[in-house]
């Protein structure tokens, strides 16, 4: 038997089992099962050159964000009212064949777009090069969903596909920590009271091939966080849902898709509705855009030129000035003796601070260097 055929059988097993307190061992066994062979047929596929051809994509920028739908929903279209991109448009399936990149300048950053190629059922497993294509959204600091007005249903089936190639979406790591050991079994040790019982979650190490280990959890996990939790090929990506096409639905009919997206899990208040194609909304999307990726402008008083207003350095949310001096390069750290700061996080204009200082939105820094 292959491994295809191997986890087919363990994932109609899953389904086919009723969960409850009796099965919850076997069927942490059975998923534990599946993540490996799924882990293993990948392997198999990259070293055999199964996998499909990649789409290498330099990552550029402050911040790359990847489009996400299935074919024909308008990322190209997206893509070239909010870039200087010029990826193909057509309304059959598979016109983008290939990654397009094309960058987004707001806020004085610049923000890499990916207009990945359609998905289709399947990606996951190999379908349409779909492997290659998610391994693009692997490397994304932000997914955005682009779902037409007319099929709400598609992120459910989106969010699978990324979901069955390891990519966590809105999802934080599980608090988990797994150590080997030479001899006394498996420790479990939790900071809070969990559902599964002792021997399921020995179970589950077990299928990994732990057989002596120190298993700390510092959340309740179910079966599927704990397994995340012990994989090391997991992805965790913030997202956001976008909704094309607003532009051809009447009035009355938007109360019909605020409850599909419901259905599905999204707040309306929190999709951004937009018309690609008539680039209605898009301001909107530039701003939700910013604010998922958490990056924040950071205004450097040049010695001899002032403040530079034009190009401020990008950076994360939480950054401290010695992070902003890794992004600026050279050699700053080195000759580093202390920061000024003006701006919202600082007590006063010009309050000199050290490395660990951490910086906020529209702070201007002036660092002071040995010579």
């Amino acid at each position: 038997m292959g491994l295809e055929e191997e986890i087919e059988e363990i994932r109609e097993e899953i389904a086919t089992t009723p969960y409850n307190k009796s099965t919850e061992a076997h069927i942490g066994r059975l998923k534990a099962k599946l993540a490996e062979k799924k882990e293993e047929l990948e392997q198999k596929r990259q070293q055999s050159g199964g996998g499909g051809h990649g789409y290498a994509v330099q990552k550029t920028g402050d911040a790359t964000v990847a489009l996400v739908g299935f074919p024909s929903v308008g990322k190209s279209t997206l893509l070239n009212a909010l870039t200087n991109a010029e990826s193909e448009v057509g309304d059959y399936e598979f016109t983008t064949i290939d990654v397009n990149p094309g960058m987004l300048q707001y806020n004085g950053a610049n923000i890499q777009l990916l207009d990945v190629p359609g998905l289709i059922e399947g990606a996951s497993e190999g379908r349409g090069g779909g492997k290659a294509v998610l391994s693009v959204v692997r490397s994304a600091d932000l997914v955005v969903f682009l779902l037409s007005v007319f099929e709400i249903d598609q992120y459910e089936r989106l969010h699978r596909e990324l979901y069955d190639n390891q990519i966590r979406v809105d999802q934080n790591p599980p608090r988990v920590s797994v150590r080997r050991k030479h001899k006394d079994g498996i420790k479990v040790t939790s900071s809070t009271e969990q559902d599964l019982d002792d021997e399921t979650i020995k179970g589950v190490l077990r299928e990994h091939g732990y057989v002596n280990a120190d298993l700390t959890l510092g959340e309740t996990v179910d079966i599927d966080r704990l397994v995340d939790g012990i994989m090391d090929n997991r992805v965790y990506v913030p997202s956001l849902v976008v909704v094309n096409k607003a532009d051809l639905i009447e009035p009355d009919y938007k109360a019909t898709v605020d409850a599909n997206l419901r259905d599905h899990g999204i707040d309306p208040e929190e999709a951004v509705f937009i018309s690609a194609e008539q680039e209605k909304g898009l301001g909107a999307l530039k701003e939700r855009i910013w604010e998922e990726l958490g990056l924040i402008r950071v205004y450097m008083d040049k010695p001899g030129r002032g403040i530079d207003w034009e190009e401020p350095l990008v950076v994360e949310e939480g950054s401290t000035v010695a992070d902003a001096m890794e992004k600026l390069g050279g050699d700053f750290r080195e000759r580093f003796r202390f920061a000024r700061v003006t701006g919202p996080s600082a007590k006063h204009d010009n309050q000199q601070v050290g490395t660990d200082h951490e910086l906020a939105d529209e702070d201007v820094l002036k660092l002071i260097l040995r010579k």
